[in-house]
């Protein structure tokens, strides 16, 4: 990249003006690119789950098996938070902030979503879980996040998630995270 000497002072218009252009090109090619990589993360996400196995791949192809097994002498609680996506319009948030669960047992919660647009939009959800070393306990068998969520303009619903906690959890973990990213997905969509 070339500077332009004494902040461009000396440059003929035609040369100021070449540079402006050059200036303005790169940016918008920058932009383009933040936007394309933005959206591109819920398809990168499921590639990831795959390679890994985590996320719940297996939920999501239909593989998930359950079988519950119920720890009474041990509770753990869940924490569920919303962030939205930086692109699109939506109120998201959980119906529940927290739970007191045992081990074993299937459980449901909600998530609340509502376009607040005038347009059909799509979005989609894309699930953290923490601590890291958890991922593999927390098994989700319906989920919001397994598909994309169309909305009419201006409508809103609750959004399932049945979850449970396998029992071999390690006994030093208590307390679990599940966190979702909320994108907008309608340009996507679109194409």
């Amino acid at each position: 990249m070339s500077e332009i000497p004494n902040g461009g002072e000396g440059l003929s218009r035609e040369q100021q003006r070449r540079a402006n252009r050059s200036l303005t090109a790169r940016l918008l090619v920058f932009t383009a690119g933040s936007f394309a990589f933005g959206f591109a993360l819920v398809p990168l996400y499921d590639v990831l789950c795959k390679v890994t196995g985590i996320g719940n791949a297996e939920a999501k192809a239909g593989r998930a098996e359950v079988r519950e097994a119920v720890d009474p002498n041990r509770t753990i609680t869940v924490e569920f938070i919303a962030n939205q996506g930086s692109v699109g319009s939506y109120e998201f948030y959980p119906r529940t902030q927290s739970m007191r669960i045992h081990p074993g047992k299937l459980y449901d919660t909600t998530f609340y979503a509502r376009n607040l647009t005038p347009v059909p939009s799509v979005a989609q959800a894309v699930p953290s879980i923490s601590p890291g070393e958890s991922v593999q306990y927390f098994h989700k068998t319906e989920c919001f996040c397994f598909s994309p969520q169309k909305f009419k303009p201006g409508e809103g619903r609750d959004m399932p998630i049945r979850f449970i906690v396998d029992p071999h959890l390690p006994a030093k973990i208590d307390k679990l995270t599940l966190a979702y990213a909320f994108f907008d997905l309608t340009q996507n969509a679109a194409r």
